[in-house]
């Protein structure tokens, strides 16, 4: 007996709703980007992005509640490499079963991450951005809503960076790993201030190298969150 049409299964249909909003999300954040780029600051209107991006201003405030929001999902596409050079790598494992040595392999991985990211360029074009460069580079002072905004950037990457640090490390514990990520990430407006100060905010060579020995430095600071108690209390002792 052949199967009428009104029996045959239901083709499967895109969530064209969720791509939509995807693709509208993504042109809101890069028309700020662009306005970022074009006045050097975050000193536009809501309206003004809106054209930019080619919708309505109701449209904008439905993705995102307030330009700052706006401003960080910006800020956190220009630190999305890190996690990009995070899974372009096998995960650096622990070689003993202890839970200081499963830690410091976190740390390693992530650390690891930051160094094959190119950072340079995008802090370069962030700095621009937030209106920061062309502003006295000797004291680097960040005003404090540039560096909320720094902050809520780079706490967007973090959560992502932490889900994956978690999947590659499932012998540490979520807690752990959360603590980890965010001493790093956080640390990253403490290392933008100083890299800054000494580059003006340049993406060039020297910029670069000046970044990885800041990178370095990061590293060392954090090791010490890897190792065991009664190591850091037996130092502590002797000092």
């Amino acid at each position: 007996m052949p199967t009428t049409p009104s029996e045959l299964p239901a083709e499967p249909r895109p969530d064209r709703r969720a791509e939509l909003k995807a693709r509208t999300r993504r042109a809101i954040v890069d028309a700020a980007g662009g306005l970022m780029s074009e006045t050097g600051g975050v000193d536009f209107s809501v309206d003004e992005l809106a054209q930019r991006a080619g919708v309505s201003r109701r449209t904008v405030f439905n993705h995102f509640p307030s330009l700052d929001d706006v401003v960080a999902a910006v800020g956190a596409d220009a630190f999305a490499a890190v996690r990009d050079a995070l899974l372009a790598v096998e995960p650096r494992t622990a070689h003993e079963d202890r839970d200081d040595a499963r830690r410091a392999a976190v740390l390693a991985d992530l650390v690891g991450a930051l160094r094959r990211a190119d950072l340079v360029v995008p802090m370069a074009s962030l700095t621009r951005g937030l209106g920061l460069a062309g502003a006295s580079a000797d004291a680097a002072v960040v005003p404090p809503h540039q560096a909320m905004l720094l902050l809520r950037a780079l706490s967007d990457v973090s959560e992502d960076l932490a889900a994956d640090l978690g999947r590659r490390h499932p012998g540490v514990a979520p807690v752990d790993v959360d603590l980890l990520v965010a001493q790093a990430m956080s640390s990253l407006v403490v290392l933008h201030r100083h890299w800054y100060a000494s580059t003006g905010g340049a993406a060039d060579d020297a910029a670069r190298r000046v970044w990885a020995d800041l990178l370095a430095h990061l590293a060392s600071s954090l090791a010490t969150a890897t190792a065991p108690p009664d190591s850091i209390a037996t130092e502590g002792h002797h000092g």
